[in-house]
């Protein structure tokens, strides 16, 4: 049935996203070190993995790509419109639409839909959409925008240099390999138990522009999805893969934006934690979707 298959995928990722929260209430863990560890090592060396062995630079650069980049930048769109309607700053409702939560939510749940063979495309979802919000966000909110100084982050240089030994055919033994995928297994489970955390901040006093966004994020990027997959060729696993990308609540990665270059970062954290606190009932919804057609 398709609603005990929902609830084997949604399962493990809301009870690790759980335990980080019971465990937060009791804690109040300082998460700085886990997540920086996260950013510079464990997920650049789960992306190196997976594109030096599975998804290739093809992959980087096809069709998924494309409407991965087209989900983001239409959304982009949408959001603006609704920004000028409910007289909301597009530098705070922009990014947090159209950057959803590829990593913390992304990966798992597309990984858990199709089984690990669907690993290169929850990785080029991934990398794609972080590739975006690194370049785009630091422009657009950055006083003095430096175009290259997001390519020098850990995650784009992996990717980077993935790819020039995928062209080069530089062949890398299983003993040096196996290390870097030990590695790149922590950032998951990670990234769900440092979402939990995070949910502790949760407050009620931006739940107006919280619970738009909620609704606005999965609500455009499947629209936009749906919209799109009749012209862009994809495979069954792509197109399943593509419309959870859509489906994904806004990233928490926002936050760290708008924090750092004070762009109303209460606003964008309860945008971000209504977002993901609603993912409970949006995601199930979307699965009910896909698993009959695309699993």
């Amino acid at each position: 049935m398709i609603a005990i298959r929902i609830i084997e995928i949604t399962f493990p990722v809301f009870a690790i996203v759980i335990t980080g929260l019971i465990y937060a209430r009791r804690f109040n863990p300082d998460m700085s070190l886990p997540n920086r560890l996260n950013m510079d090592v464990f997920i650049p060396c789960l992306l190196f993995s997976v594109i030096y062995e599975k998804a290739g630079v093809s992959g980087l650069f096809g069709n998924l790509a494309l409407s991965i980049s087209l989900v983001v930048l239409l959304s982009g769109a949408i959001a603006f419109i609704v920004g000028r309607l409910f007289q909301i700053q597009a530098k705070t409702l922009c990014p947090t639409i159209m950057f959803g939560n590829a990593g913390n939510l992304g990966l798992p749940l597309v990984i858990l839909s199709f089984g690990e063979n669907a690993l290169p495309e929850a990785v080029i979802c991934f990398v794609v959409c972080n590739f975006l919000h690194i370049t785009i966000t630091s422009y657009w909110l950055g006083n003095k925008p430096d175009l290259f100084r997001p390519l020098f982050t850990p995650m784009i240089i992996t990717v980077l240099v993935a790819i020039l030994l995928s062209v080069a055919d530089v062949p890398l033994s299983k003993t040096l390999l196996e290390p870097v995928r030990m590695l790149g297994n922590i950032c998951v489970p990670l990234m769900l138990f440092a979402l939990g955390v995070r949910l502790i901040d949760l407050r009620l006093s931006e739940w107006r522009i919280g619970m738009l966004a909620a609704l606005l994020s999965p609500i455009s990027g499947i629209a936009i999805v749906l919209a799109i997959s009749p012209f862009i060729e994809l495979t069954r696993l792509e197109q399943g893969a593509l419309f959870l990308f859509g489906a994904l609540p806004p990233a928490v990665m926002n936050f760290l934006f708008a924090e750092h270059y004070n762009q109303e970062p209460a606003k964008v954290a309860a945008m971000v934690l209504f977002g993901n606190a609603f993912s409970v009932v949006s995601i199930p919804l979307a699965l009910a979707y896909v698993l009959p057609r695309f699993g």
